[in-house]
């Protein structure tokens, strides 16, 4: 009878270690914005409480003033709307854009000012999404600007790029070191495609590849990896890791990180 039982008990081992996942990358949606210390996205408290976590990447929004400066914020809109005046990044000088603090007082920063803060703490990468531009020669001059502040820095091996647009993929893949990262957010197009944009992976909505969860097979075959965001459900989140992605972008990082210790090999 003892030996039936720990044959049973070996039996349960096996399956439950099967059971396990490879666990993926966490990525914090515009830092860890939800900790206390931060409250807003794209701030550089977030980006150091993101760094506290020590989550794989701090995901931040980069954009070009109308000035031509490179400032960590959102496209179409100051993120505090209820400043006065309102400011459209693309539309107004950098002076102006320090002049209106995020909702929680802080001030607008520069790439610069990130990428000192993430030289700090270098285990946590820069995640940089080169946002829309509204033409594609500023989408160019976007490109050249962020990478020629990361490359003055000595940064390139820190960061990894988004982008939602094919034109600032193919500009990054010509432009970037060989062997920078290169994601496309948009969604639109399967993995065959992405690749030939030249980039190394897909950084898609959970939505999308819930419903084409054989890109996920798909973008692997290639070679390329998948990020998927921005997953904060319990439910959603464990269905990213049973599927293998790579990383998971969330606003919510250490429930994602207690999942994969729940989950995970």
């Amino acid at each position: 009878m003892k030996k039936i039982f720990l044959a049973l008990l070996a039996v349960a081992a096996l399956f439950t270690v099967s059971a396990q996942h490879t666990a993926p990358k966490i990525i914090a949606n515009g830092g860890y914005h939800k900790a206390a210390a931060s409250g807003a996205k794209n701030t550089m408290s977030a980006l150091k409480a993101a760094q506290k976590a020590k989550v794989y990447g701090s995901e931040c929004d980069v954009n070009l003033t109308k000035d031509g400066e490179v400032l960590v914020i959102h496209s179409g809109w100051h993120p505090n709307r209820k400043a006065s005046p309102k400011a459209d990044a693309q539309r107004s000088t950098m002076e102006k854009m320090l002049t209106i603090p995020h909702p929680n007082g802080e001030v607008v920063c520069t790439l610069e000012e990130f990428l000192k803060r993430a030289a700090k703490k270098p285990a946590t990468k820069l995640i940089l999404d080169l946002q829309n531009q509204a033409t594609p020669q500023r989408e160019t001059e976007l490109v050249e600007s962020v990478l020629t502040i990361v490359d003055k820095m000595g940064m390139q091996n820190s960061v990894e790029y988004l982008a939602n647009h094919p034109w600032t993929c193919f500009e990054l893949a010509k432009k970037a070191p060989q062997g920078s990262k290169i994601a496309y957010l948009n969604g639109n197009y399967d993995p065959a495609c992405v690749k030939a944009m030249g980039c190394s992976g897909i950084s898609y909505n959970f939505r999308v590849l819930k419903k084409k969860r054989g890109w996920i097979k798909q973008a692997h075959k290639l070679g390329l990896t998948v990020n998927v965001w921005t997953v904060n459900k319990d439910e959603d989140i464990r269905w990213c890791i049973q599927n293998g992605v790579d990383f998971i972008t969330s606003d919510d990082p250490m429930l994602v990180k207690q999942l994969i210790k729940e989950m995970c090999k």
